[in-house]
């Protein structure tokens, strides 16, 4: 009978932007802002005493610096996967909702009329990036490492919790992942068992005080 895995599921810091506008950022290399790598350093006083033996990340920046802080000077080894990027938002990278709304209005109706499938032009569906996702994450769990830190996107984050809820892909937006937030999933002979979902409570709190 195995064992139980513990995934740490972490979606990185805020990241530099021009404006507080909502974008599409997927693939573009974007680095944390002050403020995220403080939410990560927050994560690192958080996580400081959990038994974490491997931490995954992607290999775009702001996932990878989230990590490095988060391990800080613990002996963890960090293993990037090119295949745990953000979903590809092809040529509506960088552009605002607003303006991919005003521009393209068919294309950007078609995406939320079918979220799961629709490939937005020149990059991938949600199916897509479950095609890539989902093979990393098995291989995680098979190397018998009981704890385990990822670092992800909010789309990997929020796919990866559908994957372990049993949702269909269509449910991705009702699930939060705001930036800084941790995940906790435990994994068994029973399946599945999510702990904690978009926990914020590391950085609110010192934004709070």
């Amino acid at each position: 009978m195995r064992g139980t895995n513990t995934i740490y599921l972490i979606r990185h810091g805020k990241i530099q932007t021009v404006d507080e506008k909502r974008r599409y950022i997927g693939q573009m290399d974007v680095p944390l802002n002050d403020e995220g790598i403080k939410e990560a350093q927050l994560l690192q006083h958080k996580l400081v005493e959990f038994p974490m033996e491997a931490v995954y990340c992607s290999d775009l920046s702001r996932s990878r610096q989230t990590a490095e802080i988060i391990v800080g000077n613990r002996s963890i080894p960090i293993i990037e996967n090119i295949n745990l990027r953000e979903i590809d938002v092809g040529d509506w990278e960088g552009c605002t909702f607003e303006d991919i709304k005003q521009r393209f209005p068919l294309e950007f109706k078609a995406r939320g009329e079918d979220i799961e499938h629709y490939p937005i032009p020149g990059g991938e569906s949600f199916a897509d990036l479950n095609k890539r996702v989902i093979p990393v994450f098995h291989e995680m769990l098979n190397r018998g490492i009981e704890n385990i830190l990822l670092v992800g996107h909010a789309g990997v984050n929020r796919l990866l919790l559908c994957y372990a809820l049993g949702l269909p892909l269509n449910n991705l937006f009702r699930l939060a992942q705001d930036y800084g937030c941790l995940n906790l999933i435990q994994y068994s002979h029973k399946g599945y068992l999510i702990k904690l979902m978009n926990d914020t409570s590391a950085v609110k709190e010192e934004k709070i005080g």
